[in-house]
């Protein structure tokens, strides 16, 4: 069985903002996708690659904020990607913490208010 999350939405109010945060944190160039009613910026996608992609998503009645959703990003360390965060506009929720055989996690909050995690095995 496959993982069984494909696809992920961030809402934003201010894309330019949080591309600018997100393309900082983790080193990649968002692609613009979307329709007549919404701005969206994905993540890159790879269909041989482990894992799910997603996108930044500015649509009028949406607003950013609230955690419904919190999505973890996969990181080498992820300290290294709390200070990007940190220097990016963001801050760190919760420092890096152990969370046994699974590796570490940090909660950072994004420029538009929305908490994100991310995981790494050190």
């Amino acid at each position: 069985m496959d993982n069984p999350v494909d696809w992920f939405e961030i809402y934003v109010q201010d894309m330019p903002r949080a591309r600018a945060f997100y393309e900082s944190v983790f080193g990649v160039t968002l692609t613009q996708l979307g329709g007549p009613d919404m701005e969206m910026w994905a993540f890159p996608m790879g269909s041989e690659e482990y894992g799910a992609t997603g996108a930044l998503v500015k649509m009028t009645g949406f607003p950013s904020g609230g955690n419904s959703v919190l999505v973890y990003f996969k990181c080498a360390d992820c300290a290294v990607e709390a200070a990007k965060a940190a220097k990016s506009g963001g801050r760190i929720q919760k420092e890096k913490m152990s969370i046994g055989q699974y590796g570490f996690i940090v909660l950072v909050v994004d420029t538009e208010g929305n908490m994100i995690g991310l995981h790494s095995m050190q």
